[in-house]
């Protein structure tokens, strides 16, 4: 359900208005609010988490999510769903995200989402393909406001604006702040206990499905009983 619901949300026209108030978690109290009362719903599922940090511009909680996944939550189901992810990446409603992309020494927390998610998908897939060739795409220099910092060797490019508030900072990669010297600079969102609420929530699942498995093998019937 709660994958059916992150795809409805990431997809349909009617939810625009929401996606939008989500980019701004960082940034507004009703954008926090919003991420707060679906993460604890989203963290059912990985992949829904990390699509809700990415639509959110929390870069390094998506990033973090993903370094905590083990091996029991990489299975067919997750790389069915991160399949889909990846293809959506490329529509227009991850357009800023990838505009993003054009500055690599500002969002750095982003590309080492991506590449974590790239390291999790099968070099043969076709997901891993669309995704690498993105990555590939990232240029050398990063461009900040109206100067091109060299972050690499390489060619420089045009100036690229991002749309943020008037008067917002980026402290870090995807944590704008509006006032400079704000002390909470995540807009109230405790990452750490989100992500243990993540953690917890996945413990639980696993226990369910080894008590499952377990249930299973002890209701089949072994060779020697139907040889009886």
């Amino acid at each position: 359900m709660v994958q059916v619901l992150n795809f409805i949300l990431l997809t349909s026209s009617e939810l625009a208005d929401l996606r939008d108030l989500l980019k701004q978690s960082l940034v507004n109290s009703a954008g926090k609010d919003l991420f707060v009362s679906l993460y604890s719903s989203w963290c059912h599922s990985p992949m829904a988490i990390i699509s809700l940090c990415l639509l959110a511009q929390t870069y390094q909680h998506a990033s973090t999510v993903i370094q905590s996944l083990v091996e029991e939550d990489i299975n067919v189901k997750f790389l069915v769903q991160l399949d889909k992810l990846i293809r959506l990446l490329e529509t227009p409603i991850f357009a800023y995200l990838r505009l993003q992309l054009l500055e690599p020494g500002r969002y750095t927390w982003l590309l080492k989402a991506l590449n974590g998610l790239l390291m999790l998908l099968p070099q043969q897939s076709a997901a891993f393909k669309i995704l690498r060739t993105r990555l590939k795409t990232v240029p050398s220099y990063s461009f900040s406001g109206d100067q091109v910092k060299r972050t690499s060797s390489g060619n420089p490019h045009p100036q690229i604006i991002h749309h943020i508030p008037c008067g917002s900072q980026i402290f870090e990669d995807g944590d704008i702040n509006q006032d400079v010297g704000a002390s909470n600079s995540h807009n109230g969102i405790n990452f750490t206990l989100r992500l243990h609420e993540f953690e917890q929530m996945q413990r639980q699942h696993r226990m369910h499905a080894k008590m499952q498995a377990q249930s299973r093998n002890s209701s089949t019937p072994s060779s020697k009983d139907v040889q009886r």
